[in-house]
């Protein structure tokens, strides 16, 4: 038998997502049974798949042990202690992500990455204690490729998380990229619209013209802000958010950004030594919705240091 108190950062949640996050070796084939033979109760009661939990309230799971040893994940304690902060409060952490770091493991299932780096700050000042959590764990709101520095958003709690998450899927995150491209755009300002596949194999993206079969449109807006042909630097606004949308976005019109390994010049990438894609998520702010938990920074900007491949233009 297992037993949780349900705390804040639980609450709110749907009993069967949060079976799943607090016993993660339980096949969830066994928790739908479990819920339909009575095993999982709430307060000492029967329950639904959909019951949404409370704070305070008791869950019981009458299961076999093996499901229910998995320790907390430490591993976040041994990756690299260096991380660069640009706003914090109780609810939120904004951080500056360098070139070549990932957000998150990838296959090479490396363990120095942004997320972990927020975990181990968050648990080295007191903030994130993971053995009184029992399905949560700070998490990114948002994500840059490896190769793209820049602004990436965490919420400490989960309250924020959803607030934070709700806002992305509506379209309320607003978020900025410079970039400097080889090959100046063929318009000062303009919101490009195409549609995109990614083949997941290789792990790069399509981009046509036309609305073909499985691709998907995207939205890409810029403004060339100076240029030194035959570079640009360039502001960039999604309005659509797909896998490396702005870099063959701005590929696909002749413009592709220096330094890219994938969709950019070889011998240009070489000329001017960038090893990584000249691309950087400079500013982010937010409209949370009236009486949201997040309200407060509602007209906040939050901008990233300067950026040195800029100087090149």
């Amino acid at each position: 038998m297992k037993s949780f108190i349900i705390n804040e950062n639980d609450s709110g949640q749907r009993l069967d997502k949060f079976i799943s996050k607090a016993l993660p070796e339980l096949p969830k084939s066994m928790m739908y049974k479990l819920i339909r033979k009575k095993d999982i109760k709430i307060n000492g009661k029967r329950c639904e798949i959909s019951t949404r939990l409370t704070c305070g309230d008791v869950i019981t799971v009458y299961i076999n042990d093996k499901f229910t040893s998995s320790p907390s994940d430490m591993s976040f304690r041994k990756c690299s202690g260096e991380i660069d902060i640009i706003y914090e409060d109780e609810n939120i952490l904004i951080v500056n992500k360098p070139a070549g770091l990932t957000v998150h493991c990838d296959n090479d299932h490396e363990n120095d990455t942004l997320i972990n780096r927020i975990k181990r700050y968050l648990y080295d000042s007191g903030a994130y204690e993971p053995a009184k959590e029992n399905s949560f764990a700070p998490a990114l709101c948002s994500r840059l490729d490896k190769n793209t520095s820049g602004l990436v958003t965490a919420a400490k709690n989960a309250v924020s998380l959803r607030e934070l998450n709700k806002a992305v899927r509506e379209g309320r995150a607003d978020k900025i990229y410079h970039c400097v491209t080889y090959g100046v755009p063929p318009k000062k300002s303009d919101i490009l619209t195409a549609y995109h596949k990614k083949n997941n194999k290789d792990n790069i993206v399509r981009i046509s013209q036309k609305p073909y079969e499985g691709y998907k449109e995207i939205k890409t807006g810029y403004t060339v802000l100076r240029a030194k042909v035959p570079l640009a630097l360039v502001e960039v606004k999604l309005y659509t958010g797909r896998t490396h949308q702005i870099r063959a976005h701005l590929a696909s019109i002749g413009s592709p950004i220096l330094g890219d390994g994938k969709y950019g010049d070889i011998n240009a990438n070489r000329k001017y030594g960038l090893r990584c894609q000249a691309l950087c998520a400079v500013k982010i702010s937010f409209t949370f919705e009236k009486d949201s938990h997040l309200e407060y920074l509602n007209g906040k900007i939050f901008t990233a240091p300067a950026l040195s491949f800029e100087s090149l233009v």
